[in-house]
């Protein structure tokens, strides 16, 4: 879910730390996000300012391994000499697809650079739309969906207020966050959202963080986790 906020911040990077005011006005608003937060300790998230690379890198990503990702966007990089929307034009199919880019992924990157250049997705107008507007713009573009989107909106416009409802494992974490009984539907976030603006975004990152640190499919409790040692 996105609330329609505006803030395009023009830092490069986030650096989330007890003493940070967003961090403070959500432990405070939110005592057990706060104990989560304290556990998890700092987070440095980095934006990408480059909105076409972004795109273009999720589209690659699409379904399959980090690695994998990694090794074809590095071929497709140096092949069409970076990512922007006249390189991957001037580039034949045929090298394209040598590169390792299914059918498919060729057909949504020549439809993100052709909208791109003929000035239907206007990046530079981004600053100034909300984060609907923003969605909408960018499912025009061919395997583009909404959580590619809203990835979007967090990571290279640095939207500080979006929730992917969408995001299995922001649910999953939020459920065990929260201590929530088993629904059908998943729908966890929602019943916790009203808590959380005009800094979702942030929320969202620890919410990833403690799945990445292992705290979410532990079969531990936050307070049981907070109840062992400190490393």
């Amino acid at each position: 879910m996105t609330a329609n906020n505006t803030n395009n911040t023009s830092d490069t990077q986030w650096n989330l730390h007890s003493g940070e005011p967003r961090i403070q006005a959500l432990s405070g608003a939110d005592p057990r996000l706060g104990a989560l937060i304290a556990r998890l300790g700092v987070l440095t998230v980095t934006l990408d300012r480059d909105p076409f690379e972004a795109l273009a890198r999720s589209i690659i990503s699409q379904q399959i391994s980090v690695k994998a990702a990694a090794t074809i966007r590095e071929r497709v990089r140096l092949l069409a000499g970076g990512f922007t929307a006249e390189a991957l034009l001037t580039q034949e199919d045929e090298a394209l697809r040598g590169a390792g880019l299914s059918a498919s992924k060729l057909s949504y990157l020549r439809d993100l650079s052709g909208k791109v250049l003929s000035g239907e997705l206007d990046f530079a107008a981004f600053p100034d739309m909300d984060d609907e507007a923003v969605i909408a713009a960018l499912t025009s573009v061919k395997g583009i969906g909404r959580w590619t989107a809203e990835m979007f909106l967090i990571f290279a416009l640095g939207r500080e207020n979006v929730v992917s409802l969408g995001d299995a494992g922001l649910q999953r974490a939020a459920q065990w966050l929260y201590g929530l009984e088993p629904r059908k539907d998943k729908k966890y976030l929602q019943q916790l959202l009203h808590r959380w603006p005009p800094y979702g975004s942030i929320v969202s990152l620890y919410l990833w963080e403690a799945i990445n640190q292992g705290l979410v499919d532990s079969g531990k409790s936050l307070d049981e986790h907070l109840q062992e040692p400190q490393s």
